[in-house]
């Protein structure tokens, strides 16, 4: 069971998220939000520190829904490591190609210089890839893998797994969502991609 607190917080969140989704950061304000959430001004800022750490928050709690989804495969492990990059790569493309997270990462874009927004989100996601690279740093010693920097391979399979399908929707340049069909391909082909330079034969 959520605690109260847990539970305003959540709140003020969703709160947040719709406004943001319906007047873009600049044009949403604390006290809107405060009012959407219920509750007072000072009430908001026990939570958060400023409305730029409120946006940050919303766009994490809505990629943690996905998350332990997203990584399980790589906590999990089988003794095939492409097998496994290829779950996570799926689930991660379905995560970042959602309506949700692409307006809102557009968003985040748009608002990235604005008080360290962008630097705020990087270092929230640190923990995605660290999990990755774990995973990476893990199947390099047990030699499955070639040895090399896994922090800079857990950067590289990510660039390579949004090369495909996510710059198209970010910029408006494609028809919609891919369906679960392209997004299992893309993620088959950016992982064979990765492979390639990492295989133990590779040079």
């Amino acid at each position: 069971m959520k605690k109260r607190s847990d539970m305003k917080r959540q709140a003020i969140l969703e709160a947040a998220y719709e406004l943001f989704r319906e007047k873009g950061f600049e044009k949403t304000s604390v006290a809107e939000i405060n009012a959407r959430a219920g509750g007072s001004k000072a009430t908001i800022y026990s939570y958060f520190r400023s409305k730029e750490e409120i946006f940050v928050e919303c766009m994490f709690a809505l990629a943690e829904r996905y998350l332990e989804v997203t990584l399980g495969d790589l906590q999990h492990p089988s003794d095939d490591v492409g097998a496994d990059l290829q779950a996570f790569g799926a689930s991660f493309l379905r995560l970042v190609c959602s309506p949700d997270m692409v307006s809102l990462r557009r968003l985040m874009i748009a608002e990235a210089e604005r008080a360290g927004i962008g630097r705020l989100f990087h270092e929230k996601l640190a923990c995605i890839r660290g999990q990755v690279a774990l995973f990476i740093e893990k199947v390099m010693a047990d030699g499955r893998l070639r040895a090399g920097d896994a922090d800079l391979a857990a950067s590289q399979i990510r660039a390579l797994l949004e090369a495909e399908l996510v710059e198209p929707l970010l910029l408006l340049a494609s028809d919609g969502r891919p369906d679960d069909r392209a997004i299992v391909s893309a993620a088959g082909r950016a992982v064979d991609t990765f492979m390639q330079a990492y295989a133990m034969e590779a040079r």
